[in-house]
């Protein structure tokens, strides 16, 4: 059994949602690993994780709605001296989670074919977001 970890680094634009698929399957091509696990874990509360559809962009945009309808900037929350988008963010990173795992064959992500990996950036201001990457297989 062999392992490999990093910390892989992201630049958002804001709100959004970015496909950070291709960075993990770079850095995987890099481990010489062929099959195991991978675990994904994102080191902040105001960001989260998703494997979502890559195909139809609405999709995302739709997501982003929902999560605005259950986590609005509005609503009267007891933390808010970071601004009215820091606890919609936190709630929203609850909702959807930090941490994502990914079997690993012939070394490749065994997502299915309409499947990507997204950083959610819920702040609406640009954020150096750090994903802890480890692959334990062989």
């Amino acid at each position: 059994m062999r392992q490999a970890t990093t910390i892989l680094s992201f630049q958002t634009a804001g709100r959004g949602f970015i496909d950070i698929t291709t960075a993990m399957e770079e850095w995987l091509a890099g481990t010489g690993i062929g099959e195991g696990l991978l675990t994904l874990l994102c080191r902040h509360t105001s960001a989260s994780l998703l494997i979502q559809e890559n195909a139809a962009p609405e999709v995302r945009v739709d997501l982003a709605r929902w999560l605005d309808r259950l986590a609005p900037e509005d609503a009267h929350y007891a933390r808010h001296e970071e601004g009215p988008d820091d606890m919609p963010a936190h709630l929203k990173t609850t909702l959807t989670g930090v941490n994502l795992q990914v079997p690993v064959r012939d070394g490749h992500m065994m997502l299915g074919t309409w499947q990507g990996i997204y950083l959610a950036e819920h702040r609406h201001r640009p954020h150096r977001r750090e994903i802890a990457v480890h692959l334990l297989g062989e």
